[in-house]
């Protein structure tokens, strides 16, 4: 048994990663045994779901996705916000539920959630019926710990790693899109965040794996690449590599589209606006959390940038990169934020004319130095000023997309769309979601599309008969 360690976690030693070939072939010894797998989070616990289903599959299991008829039931935590946790704990009840009627159903818990002592604690005390806790560090042991079959709750959650697992093979969710990691783990610490201490240490992968995995994907037809890591523009820095050359490298390939996600943007460097502006595979859309326009509240966050060098950087992607599109994430409510650290943020939003952001209420994380500052505003006053927040978001998304209105713009058609089952749904260049009035046998092109409708949160569009790309 391995419990969770905080204290081990925040160590930031300098060690040299330990690259690992995954080649483990095991027999179908779980073959007609189902499956059924929950994912909460952020698109690295959604890549993690990806490795997850191959090595169950490779087990022999079939997935489900009705939880009733399952054998195994595996949870994909996270730990960003209270209200993630308190979806898990809700949704645990039915599995218990269904294990108290079949003593053979087995439940797994893997993800940041296991990271935390706190809610290891609550488990062994409160939810004794999990049978294996797996985290992040560790997730490549989840055939094992399925093969030794535990009789009593199996904890193996390691708080920090060398290991970098190269060669993984993913059972992807689509034939079209794909995350690619780059890197894990985070090393900057700010004070509301919990990742350093769950995801570990930044640990880069080979620059030469990262390209074999994108030609692969390029070679089975896949359109598009998104590269992922909790903070990708610090890749390289722990083995003598950057990711302005990464992301030249990835576009050379030739494979259609690049996107990467997330970006701090205190490791933004001109280098990177260079190599985005030059290559055109290489999306024109940044996703770059503020998460604050106040100066004081930045400083306290420990985001280690002023709304001023923001407004710079953010500038210069303007100046630099054609027809870019820039969303954001913004925290409302964290401590100590006065009603003026608040209207900051606002004349921040004003100024950027975000083309679309996250918005959230602070959510205490036990363990991280936020969860120590007094935090004495009223939920009422933080949920008033998420509701001016968004306005003035969704007013600046909306005068976004009405620029595209009757321009006819190349999108990467992903699939029916959920709105109406006789169109189809993609999303352009500049990452905007549109719904398209068009043949199904485009699904998985670039084709080109006439807007026809521009609302706050997505477009309509007609499909123009011909393809960008084949």
């Amino acid at each position: 048994m391995h419990l969770p360690d905080l204290d081990i976690a925040r160590k930031r030693e300098k060690r040299e990663n330990k690259y690992i070939e995954l080649k483990e072939n095991y027999s179908k010894i779980f073959k007609g045994k189902k499956y059924f797998l929950r994912t909460y989070g952020c698109q690295m616990n959604t890549h993690d779901s990806e490795a997850i289903r191959s090595y169950l599959e490779t087990l022999g299991f079939i997935k489900t996705e009705n939880l009733e008829e399952a054998n195994l039931v595996v949870l994909n935590t996270c730990a960003i916000r209270e209200n993630a946790k308190d979806k898990v704990i809700g949704f645990l009840g039915k599995c218990h539920y269904l294990k108290k009627n079949n003593p053979d159903f087995k439940i797994a818990l893997t993800g940041c959630l296991c990271e935390q002592p706190d809610v290891i604690d609550e488990i062994r005390n409160k939810h004794k019926y999990i049978d294996i806790i797996i985290g992040t560090h560790n997730l490549y042991d989840l055939p094992k710990l399925l093969l030794e079959n535990p009789k009593k709750q199996e904890i193996e959650v390691y708080s920090e790693s060398d290991e970098i697992i190269e060669g993984m093979h993913y059972e992807r969710d689509s034939k079209i899109t794909a995350w690619v990691n780059i890197m894990y783990g985070c090393d900057k610490f700010c004070t509301y965040c919990i990742v350093p201490y769950t995801r570990g240490r930044e640990r880069s992968r080979k620059l030469e794996s990262i390209i074999r995995e994108v030609n692969d994907l390029k070679n089975k037809g896949y359109k598009e690449v998104t590269l992922l890591g909790q903070n990708v523009n610090a890749y390289g820095q722990d083995i003598g590599e950057n990711f302005a050359h990464l992301l030249e490298e990835v576009a050379k390939t030739g494979i259609e589209r690049v996107r990467f996600v997330t970006s701090h943007p205190w490791n933004f460097t001109d280098a990177m606006l260079d190599v985005i502006s030059k290559y055109e595979n290489i999306m024109p859309y940044i996703h770059l959390p503020i998460q604050s326009g106040s100066n004081n509240i930045l400083k306290r966050m420990n985001r280690r940038y002023t709304r001023e060098e923001y407004y710079d950087l953010y500038t210069k992607m303007k100046e630099k990169i054609p027809n870019v599109s820039i969303t954001t994430d913004i925290i409302v409510g964290f401590p100590y934020e006065s009603e003026e650290d608040f209207l900051d943020t606002l004349e921040m939003v004003k100024k950027c004319a975000f083309d679309g952001a996250y918005t959230f209420i602070y959510s205490k994380r036990e363990g991280t130095p936020a969860a120590l500052m007094k935090d004495d505003t009223p939920q009422s006053v933080k949920e008033e000023r998420l509701q001016r927040l968004n306005e003035l978001v969704n007013y600046y998304s909306n005068l976004s997309n009405q620029k595209l209105l009757n321009k006819v713009v190349p999108v990467l058609i992903l699939g029916d769309s959920e709105k109406d089952s006789n169109k189809v749904y993609g999303y352009t260049d500049t990452m905007k979601l549109v719904n398209v009035d068009g043949p199904k046998d485009i699904i998985g092109e670039i084709v080109n599309v006439k807007i026809t409708e521009a609302k706050s949160f997505s477009l309509d569009g007609t499909y123009v008969d011909e393809k960008v790309h084949s």
